[in-house]
């Protein structure tokens, strides 16, 4: 009995105090919430080390720089954003940059498109050879395209033709490799049976394909376009070969550099992701307004 007594007896251990939890976690230092949570911190490094020079663009396209030169911040101002064009006609070479880009975009995306399907749903013997040969411009070095492209321009059309349609040429080129590994990835992460399910119910070929294949590879085509146009109003060195007197907004900025930098250069560099930035919170908020709808 009285064993039975003093095993009862015995105090209870205490609970742990959820304040006291939630105190020692919040004393808890970076350094070991960084090891706990690796993954999480790397991801966060990682988007600030892409953002951190936007950021830098962003504000010092505000800056009233002391000089030619938009390096060191001096103080607030808002002039360039009321008169982004004011510096050696900036805005026709990226005007002539953005027709470029369209063009390319369209040709790109199309041409592209219709490889990777040829590429995904036909077998042929030639097909390795083809895969091999889209890759090339993804793998050879820009100044090496940018020098063959020349050489043939010279060779066949003359130096006295460079200009437009010969920087289109050009980024269709190296853009067409991209837009084909795009809707590839896409069109092989397909679920074939919903386009056999739609054949089931006497769909005709052009009704699958604008039903239900055309709608399921939108995403990757959408974005294949967007990354042509991006690659095309980017590119440096193979317009430099190809343009003859033309100058890209690109090949302008790498000649402004070398004698002054205008915070104008940082103001169309801020609109151009400013755009792309509401372009996809746009894109975003259109599909959860779809998914909620469902």
């Amino acid at each position: 009995m009285s064993a039975t007594t003093s095993a009862t007896s015995r105090p209870k251990p205490a609970a742990p105090n959820s304040a006291s939890t939630k105190a020692s976690r919040r004393r808890r230092s970076p350094l070991a919430w960084i090891r706990g949570n690796i993954l999480a911190a790397t991801a966060i490094a990682v988007f600030v080390f892409l953002l951190a020079p936007n950021a830098v663009m962003l504000v010092m396209s505000f800056n009233s720089p002391v000089g030619k030169y938009n390096y060191i911040w001096n103080r607030f101002s808002a002039n360039a954003w009321q008169h982004p064009c004011a510096v050696d006609d900036i805005c026709t070479h990226m005007t002539l940059s953005l027709e470029i880009g369209v063009v390319v975009m369209i040709a790109s995306t199309v041409l592209g498109t219709m490889a990777a399907f040829a590429m995904s749903r036909h077998r042929f013997r030639a097909r390795p050879a083809v895969n091999v040969l889209l890759f090339l411009p993804m793998a050879a070095p820009e100044i090496i395209m940018g020098a063959t492209l020349l050489t043939l321009f010279f060779s066949t059309i003359g130096s006295g033709s460079l200009g437009f349609w010969t920087i289109t040429i050009g980024h269709v080129m190296f853009c067409l490799s991209y837009v084909v590994v795009t809707v590839k990835t896409r069109l092989a992460g397909m679920d074939p049976t919903l386009e056999k399910a739609a054949q089931d119910l006497y769909a005709t070929p052009r009704q699958t394909f604008m039903k239900v294949t055309l709608p399921l590879v939108a995403p990757g085509i959408a974005a294949a376009a967007l990354l042509s146009f991006a690659l095309s109003i980017d590119d440096y060195i193979v317009t430099k070969y190809t343009a003859g007197t033309e100058v890209t907004f690109p090949v302008y900025v790498y000649g402004a550099v070398q004698r002054s930098v205008p915070v104008q250069i940082d103001v169309i560099g801020s609109m151009m992701m400013l755009v792309t930035m509401t372009g996809i919170a746009l894109s975003l908020a259109v599909g959860r307004a779809r998914t909620r709808k469902k």
